[in-house]
């Protein structure tokens, strides 16, 4: 009498089983960014402290653009940023603040912006824990020519750019 164990019913069970817990398996679900959309019917605009506004400008090539409080008419008070630096700016900007909770960012895109730098914006603000911030979704004309402007000008940089 012959000792061989005859393994082909164990290889159907295992492929069997391997069947069984791949189509059981929920695989990695696709996440998103909850987004809360204002009503357009509310008559009462969100009051927002001076002191506690920050507004970002996403300009083309890269290029962001900050100002804090209200924007000077000669675009006295906007700087040119980039992206390694913008974290530093919102944190020095959250800890000047006596509330925290006040600071409210402003996110402008221009039209030369790319959807990887919106995203890249929404992620440093999700990072800084920074819990109030609007993404503009149709730019005043007015904003979209200024943003276009410092495009072409040469601003001086806040720091030197390194991307």
């Amino acid at each position: 009498m012959s000792t061989r164990v005859d393994l082909t019913p164990m290889v159907d069970l295992g492929f069997l089983l391997i069947t069984f817990f791949m189509l059981t398996t929920s695989l990695s679900q696709q996440t998103s960014m909850h987004l809360k959309m204002p009503d357009d019917n509310t008559q009462n605009p969100m009051a927002i402290k001076q002191s506690g506004a920050l507004t970002i400008w996403l300009g083309g090539q890269n290029r962001l653009y900050v100002y804090e409080g209200k924007l000077m008419p000669d675009l006295e008070n906007v700087k040119r940023t980039s992206f390694s630096s913008i974290r530093r700016l919102i944190l020095e900007k959250k800890n000047t603040l006596q509330h925290p909770e006040d600071l409210f960012v402003t996110i402008m895109p221009g039209e030369d912006c790319t959807y990887k730098n919106i995203i890249d914006v929404l992620d440093e603000l999700s990072i800084d824990q920074v819990l109030s911030y609007g993404l503009i979704n149709k730019v005043d004309p007015i904003y979209t020519a200024f943003i276009h402007h410092m495009d072409q000008a040469v601003v001086p940089a806040v720091e030197p750019l390194v991307d």
